[in-house]
Parts: C-alpha cells; structure tokens; sequence
C-alpha cells in the first residue's frame, strides 16, 4: 500500500496542477500477436483516445523453441507454440506488413523489437558484434521496406541485450532506445563509455510478471501496477503485449486504461516523453546486468549515477 502522505496548506495556497503520463510501450513477439492482437490493441486504444508505441518482431517467428519456463508463451495459442518446432516459422514482416502499417497509419509510433526476437532473447547477451549487427541490420532493412522509411525507435526484446547493441543504437541514429528496466531517462554508460543513444526504460512491473510471481489473477495484478503507478511520483512506461493485453487480457487491460484516465493520467506514446526532455542533459547512468523477478536470466537495468573519473 502507499503510504498516506498529508500536507496542510494555506487557505489561499493554490495546488499546481502536475501532468501524469503513462507512456505505453507495446511489445509484438509473434506472428499471430501482430495479425490479431495489434488490430485488436488499435481499436481499444483509439476508442479510449490513447496513444502507444508498437515494437515489432519483423522476421522469422520461432517461438516453438522458447522456454515455457517464466516465460509469456505459455499463454499463446498452440500453433505460436510449435512455430518453428513442429510447424514452419511464419515470416512475420513479410505476412503482416499491414498490420504493421495501419499502426502507423493510424498515428501510433512504431519501432524495432527484434529480427528474430526468440534468437535474440537466448543469444544477445552474450553475443559477438558481428552477430549484433547482423540481427539489428535485418530488422532495420525490414522496418524500412515496410515503411518507407527508417526506424528512430529501438526496443530490445525482452531487455536482453550487450554493449555491441547500445553502440550500434547510436551508430545507426535511432532517436532512443527502450532497452532496460529503471526508473526515467538517462544516457547509458557501459564498460565506462557513453553512448549517445537515450534509453527511455520500463518502470512498471508488466502483467505476466505479476502473475509469474504468484499473483492469483490479472484483475490482481492490474490492481498491483495502479498502485505502482500512484505511488511513484513522475513519468511511467508500462511495458504490455500484444499477445496477452491485445487477446487474451485484454479486457483486464481495458479496465487499467480507463482507471489511469480517472486518476488524471495522459496515455501517450514514448516518443511524447522524449521530446520533452534536453537529450544534452539527460542524467548519465551505468547499466548493470540483474535477475527480474518473474523472469529467468538477466537483463538490462539502469544503474547507480556516473561519475566521470576527475
């Protein structure tokens, strides 16, 4: 619970009115993620007259040979689970590209997850560079075949990622980066060089996480991230995913929109935060590599302030 937090003000003292905004990040894993629920995330966003960012897996879906163990696919449909198993692996980009595009075209941002996100979940954090820039090169060639230009968004799958990949954001000009958990933007430092790429991280526990760790339900867990998302003064970026919020949760997802709206919060996409900020004054910040609770192996998270060496 939040601890209650009283302040007596003069009678004449005027309350300034403070902009809450809950950046939401979308995740599309999947070839039935994209055809199903990024059609289905669109309408319920537009309905409610909320923006997002949509980040998609552009090539082959293989998730038939992702872990089931804290892991969301074990709430996908069977065939996502055999894709690349027992049944061939859909091209996502080349069979989707539509639905990628009505994305854009209906004012959402759009950006990079992932070539091959299963690939790169197991295999990124301990990769070589020339295995990074094969991945992230495919992706940016896909993005800009679908739509007809670059991407200037980049959002590791799973926030797995290594220092190859954070230079490679700033080499290939993306505008920011949503790679890593913590708590508001920064410029990431790692192995003590700095890259000029922002990350704009989750701050907010994602709903399979909730349920992973022992969250009886997702009505549950919604009640959970309102009141992370209360409690913790400024920004937020909630991590959701087309798979789960766009179908089979997306009721529940729906119910949490409509309370952040009555609780005064904007619902926008993440580049709406960045463009607000100074880039050249964005605080500087170590990553570290750390375990998440309800999920296995480690990821991406914005560590302690950097101080430059006197």
């Amino acid at each position: 619970m939040c601890p209650t937090r009283r302040r007596l003000l003069p009678p004449a003292a005027v309350v300034p009115t403070v902009m809450k905004r809950i950046a939401l990040k979308i995740d599309v894993d999947t070839y039935r993620g994209t055809l199903t629920g990024v059609p289905a995330l669109i309408d319920l966003l537009q309905r409610h007259e909320a923006s997002a960012s949509f980040f998609f897996s552009l090539g082959p879906d293989h998730s038939g040979r992702e872990s089931r163990r804290l892991s969301p696919s074990r709430y996908y449909d069977l065939a996502t689970r055999l894709y690349g198993l027992l049944l061939p692996a859909p091209d996502i980009g080349a069979r989707c590209a539509d639905q990628m595009r009505r994305a854009s075209d209906s004012g959402f941002e759009v950006g990079v997850h992932a070539w091959n996100r299963v690939r790169w979940q197991s295999t990124a954090p301990t990769a070589d560079s020339a295995w990074i820039e094969v991945q992230m090169t495919l992706a940016y060639r896909r993005f800009t075949g679908i739509f007809g230009q670059p991407p200037h968004a980049h959002g590791a799958a799973g926030w797995r990622t290594n220092r190859h990949a954070l230079r490679l954001t700033q080499r290939l000009g993306f505008s920011y980066a949503s790679d890593c958990r913590g708590r508001f933007p920064f410029l990431p430092v790692i192995d003590g060089e700095l890259v000029h790429c922002p990350q704009l991280p989750t701050t907010l526990p994602t709903l399979d996480e909730l349920l992973t760790s022992g969250t009886a339900s997702a009505e549950l867990a919604i009640e959970q991230i309102l009141e992370r998302s209360t409690c913790d003064a400024g920004d937020h970026v909630f991590t959701l995913r087309a798979e789960l919020e766009g179908m089979r949760f997306l009721a529940a997802f729906e119910h949490l929109l409509l309370e952040w709206k009555q609780r005064g919060y904007q619902l926008v996409a993440l580049r709406n935060q960045i463009a607000s900020r100074n880039i050249a004054t964005l605080p500087r910040h170590e990553v570290v590599f750390t375990e998440l609770a309800g999920r296995s192996g480690r990821y991406m998270q914005q560590g302690p302030a950097f101080l430059q060496p006197a």
